[in-house]
């Protein structure tokens, strides 16, 4: 594979060429990421920033129903737009549905869109292990907007803020106990939330559900890097359209507020520490299971922990001991 002549092509803006791109960052084969490695510095000279808006919901809220509403009215705009839609993928089989390109069907069909459906496999968060640097391939392609369409709801959710601008909780109008439901933690890192469905008999509940969220986000502590107003509740409708735009206009002002501000580059510095970080700890635990050596003597403690003849951490302290990283 031709490594620079693929650069040049996802920089170009060619739809196959980042597919390819993308499949090449996803593989988990050594020869693979090594090629992905090089890749990636050759497509991080461009200085290209998208807006990244991470969403996220509870199921059967409709995000995909909104993504590809919202998508399109970017599309419209003159605006390119790329959907990372990670899809849960089974404890048991490791299979995933990959489904979400199929809702937006409207949406695909765009050439100013691209839809890329990523399973998550074992990573926490929702989030693909690679998507940030699929985010960046994105970027370099010129895209303007990458939203990252995360699965579920919950504390481990909060990942993709270590990767997003912004990040958008989309939830459902009379959710009953929901807004007990919805972590503290998710609610806090939430720049928006969007009560979807607020259309026909459901839009004076919804209107009810958006001022029950605003009170709750008035409780939370502000942040200092949020202007005043902001977080904020909101209601749309993905089904008429309505919110749509008010919505993207908030966006935006919370996104220029960040950058006059001096938050918006802080805030992607410490992202990418953050990532630096991950990598570590990944590769750390991936030479687990590629030295054989390694992999007996970890079953062997994990079995000596399963029977009781040794506490988890006294294991995990001569693991890493064994691994070299405690002297």
């Amino acid at each position: 594979m031709d490594i620079e002549d693929l650069a040049n092509r996802v920089i170009g803006g060619e739809r196959r060429a980042l597919a390819r791109a993308i499949t090449l960052i996803e593989s988990g084969r050594a020869d693979h990421r090594a090629m992905a490695v090089e890749l990636g510095k050759k497509v991080s000279g461009t200085g290209r920033q998208a807006l990244r808006l991470g969403l996220s919901g509870t199921p059967g809220v409709g995000k995909s129903t909104f993504i590809e509403a919202f998508g399109m009215m970017l599309v419209e705009q003159g605006l390119k737009v790329a959907v990372l839609a990670v899809d849960p993928s089974s404890a048991r089989s490791g299979g995933s549905i990959l489904g979400d390109k199929t809702r937006m069907e409207l949406l695909s069909r765009n050439r100013n869109a691209f839809i890329r459906p990523s399973p998550s496999q074992s990573q926490l968060g929702g989030v693909a292990r690679r998507t940030r640097e699929v985010v960046s391939l994105c970027e370099a392609a010129n895209y303007d907007v990458v939203l990252i369409e995360t699965v579920g709801v919950g504390q481990s959710e909060t990942m993709v803020a270590e990767m997003s601008d912004l990040f958008l909780l989309l939830l459902a109008p009379a959710g009953g106990d929901e807004l007990q439901g919805v972590k503290r933690g998710i609610m806090e890192i939430a720049d928006l939330i969007l009560i979807n469905k607020a259309d026909g008999a459901l839009k004076p509940v919804a209107n009810r559900t958006c001022a029950d969220y605003s009170g709750a986000l008035r409780l939370l502590r502000k942040r200092l890097e949020d202007p005043k107003d902001f977080p904020k509740a909101m209601t749309v409708s993905a089904v008429e359209g309505n919110g749509l735009e008010l919505a993207w206009e908030e966006m935006n002002t919370l996104a220029d507020w960040r950058r006059e501000n001096g938050f918006w580059e802080a805030r992607r510095a410490r992202q990418a520490r953050h990532w630096f970080e991950e990598e570590v700890r990944m590769g750390l635990l991936a030479r687990l299971t590629k030295s054989g050596e390694m992999r007996d003597h970890m079953n062997r403690l994990g079995e000596r922990v399963a029977m009781g003849d040794l506490a988890p951490a006294a294991a995990a302290d001569e693991m890493l001991q064994r691994l070299g990283a405690l002297e």
